[in-house]
């Protein structure tokens, strides 16, 4: 089968996520203890999904938060709690991507928010790896007003690539947002955190040629 184009989940597949370095974040900097009530690594929760579906702004949510944290703290103060959800992105995974452009058309679709997707952008640059140069599009679901795993969101993406559904393919650590895929007609394959994700996309792909 010939692939065409490869389609990346972010977070827990590119880079690396630390729930639980966040959640203390929010609890330890600004006394906010709803966090667990929202927060969670692959599934969106009460208004934290409300803000990465695009029905709550993101100035709405900071003050949701900060309704419910010690008095005193900023908006930007909710931001950086955040960021800490988003440690890196490993140089191996960089030159993968390197690697894999030269032969793939690179795409990202991502359960997003305004507040970690600028952040994550400054980490592949820092990396080396242009967030918005190195994928041909990025799809993310605050600015599509869509989540995984819905049909929705995974046509809307395969109509704007516009190539036959067999020439694509979605990598992502959520079974869900696979099974979603999979359902929707997008040939997806499940990444577990950690594991050699290059050997993953060899094997799946039928193609070594961009192993290092």
């Amino acid at each position: 089968m010939n692939r065409k184009a490869i389609i990346f989940d972010m977070g827990g597949v590119l880079i690396d996520l630390d729930l639980q370095a966040c959640r203390e974040a929010f609890i330890r900097d600004l006394g906010f203890l709803g966090i667990d009530d929202i927060l969670d690594a692959c599934h969106q929760k009460g208004i934290f999904g409300d803000m990465e579906s695009g029905k709550v702004t993101l100035d709405e949510f900071r003050q949701y938060v900060l309704d419910r944290s010690e008095p005193g703290h900023a908006p930007e103060e909710v931001d950086r709690a955040l960021w800490n959800i988003l440690i890196d992105i490993t140089p191996e995974k960089v030159e993968l991507l390197k690697r894999l452009s030269e032969k793939y058309d690179l795409y990202m679709l991502s359960n997003n928010n305004p507040i970690c997707t600028p952040r994550a952008a400054e980490i592949f640059e820092a990396a080396g790896y242009p967030m918005y140069e190195g994928f041909r599009k990025c799809y993310i679901s605050y600015q599509m007003k869509a989540l995984k795993p819905s049909a929705e969101f995974y046509q809307a993406v395969m109509t704007d690539i516009g190539l036959p559904a067999e020439d694509m393919l979605f990598i992502d650590d959520s079974r869900r947002n696979v099974d979603g895929a999979v359902a929707a007609g997008l040939p997806a394959v499940y990444y577990e955190p950690g594991t050699d994700l290059g050997q993953l996309l060899a094997d799946t792909l039928g193609d070594t040629s961009f192993l290092a």
